[in-house]
């Protein structure tokens, strides 16, 4: 019987999700879902939610809910990680510290000095989780959607033999906005993406394998309501000429262009009509409502109407791939760089596509991005190496030079402003970054 563990099955909406697409496979119709939180509470809202999909359904699965990871994992042949390290008392730092020097950040967990502190905190579990899949279900496929993904993927990959990849469910999801935008149906959409993990573009994009990036700028530059949904990816593809995945909101925070001015905040990032256009702190702002009312919240998701229909996430078509029936299935997932991308650094994390199948994630050969993207990329790739090799050695002059070259800090602050505030972030960390040894 085929076993799937699911680490931080307390994020709820993600596991539900999972469990419901899985299930949708034959091949899993009777596999063993083992469940892992660290919150016995919200373990027990995931094994109720699952619970109701296995009944819903008809399955025949069977679901073990622990904390303990080690029972979780022990005989798994995949793993879904959906973790998140530390509560909103530390993250709101990760926002408040920067925007004190004047950093105006809106979601902060994927790079810059925010993302980095994230990371930092992040990892040291990520590493402990691979070193049990290495001890209890060795062969097992890894999947990982939590963030910070390409520094934790890079980091992953560089210190475990783990078949490891990390998902991000922006590529498909705006290509299937793009779509919209252009009234094509999906089924009819190609497309080639490749880039870095929320700042990868499409390289092609195609409606029945004909170019269709003149039809979305014509839908951007002569119909207000589709510029205005996303108003800064608008503006980069109109100078960039390429789509770039994940939102404005994040977007906006990883460039110089959007965020260094109030005026360009207000201009670019406060009217957009998309699910995040840009606003300051919307992660806090977003926790602060859900602290307030959790336990409802949390008992809306568990006994929302289910729906045995099979959603677009990846996780679920590249396990019937690698350990179900073996379709293939391409995806884009995140990898190091061994060759992927001929104008990104080697060894760093890049996300392109990649093909599974029986037993195997094999990243396919992109070959160079636009130079114009590669100088953009490239500065983002670079500081995750150096936040990566700082975190890996507990080196915080690494970590102060990554945060020292983030496009929107250093467009911000100069040097020894960035250093006083990425050593206000250290001292607001210190509980949490054992492997900085000069905090203690």
């Amino acid at each position: 019987m085929t076993k799937i563990a699911f680490i931080g099955a307390g994020s709820l909406v993600f596991t539900k999700n999972l469990v419901r697409d899985l299930l949708t496979f034959p091949a899993f119709e009777a596999c063993t879902i083992a469940l892992m939180d660290i919150s016995e509470e919200r373990l027990a809202y995931a094994k109720t939610a699952v619970d109701n999909i296995i009944a819903a359904g008809g399955y025949k699965a069977k679901v073990e809910a622990t904390t303990d990871r080690a029972q979780a994992l022990t005989g798994a042949d995949g793993v879904v990680c959906t973790i998140l390290v530390g509560d909103l008392e530390i993250w709101r730092t990760d926002i408040e510290i920067p925007k004190a020097y004047g950093v105006d950040i809106n979601i902060g967990d994927t790079r810059g000095p925010s993302g980095i502190f994230r990371f930092l905190r992040t990892i040291p579990v990520m590493l402990e989780i691979c070193r049990d899949i290495e001890r209890y279900c060795p062969d097992a496929i890894f999947l990982n959607y939590s963030n910070p993904m390409a520094m934790l993927i890079r980091a992953m990959q560089g210190q475990s033999n783990v078949q490891v990849t990390g998902l991000c469910h922006s590529v498909q999801g705006t290509a299937s906005m793009l779509a919209g935008w252009i009234g094509a149906p999906m089924e009819e959409i190609t497309y080639r993406c490749a880039g870095i993990n929320h700042q990868a573009f499409y390289l092609d994009y195609k409606w029945n394998g004909k170019d269709a990036y003149p039809l979305i700028r014509e839908a951007v530059m002569k119909r207000p309501e589709i510029y205005k949904e996303e108003q800064v990816r608008n503006e980069m593809f109109l100078h960039l000429d390429y789509y770039v995945t994940e939102s404005s909101g994040h977007n906006s925070e990883y460039n110089a262009w959007f965020r260094k001015r109030p005026d360009l905040i207000e201009k670019y990032c406060t009217h957009g009509t998309g699910w995040n256009p840009g606003h300051y702190g919307e992660i806090i702002n977003y926790a602060e409502k859900l602290r307030g009312g959790w336990h409802k919240q949390m008992e809306e998701w568990r006994d929302s109407p289910i729906d045995l229909k099979r959603g677009e996430e990846y996780a679920s078509y590249i396990f019937n791939a690698t350990i179900g029936d073996g379709t293939l299935f391409e995806f884009n997932g995140n990898v190091r760089n061994l060759g992927y991308i001929d104008n990104l650094p080697q060894g760093c994390c890049v996300e392109v596509p990649v093909l599974a199948s029986k037993g195997r994630l094999s990243p396919i050969h992109v070959g160079a991005l636009p130079d114009h993207l590669a100088i953009l990329v490239n500065t983002s790739a670079r500081c995750e190496e150096l936040a990566v090799q700082g975190a890996l050695t507990g080196d915080p002059r690494m970590i102060y030079h990554a945060i020292c070259f983030d496009p929107l800090t250093s467009a911000v602050l100069s040097l020894a402003e960035i250093q006083e505030m990425v050593d206000r972030m250290f001292a607001a960390n210190k509980e949490w970054l054992p492997q900085f040894k000069h905090l203690k």
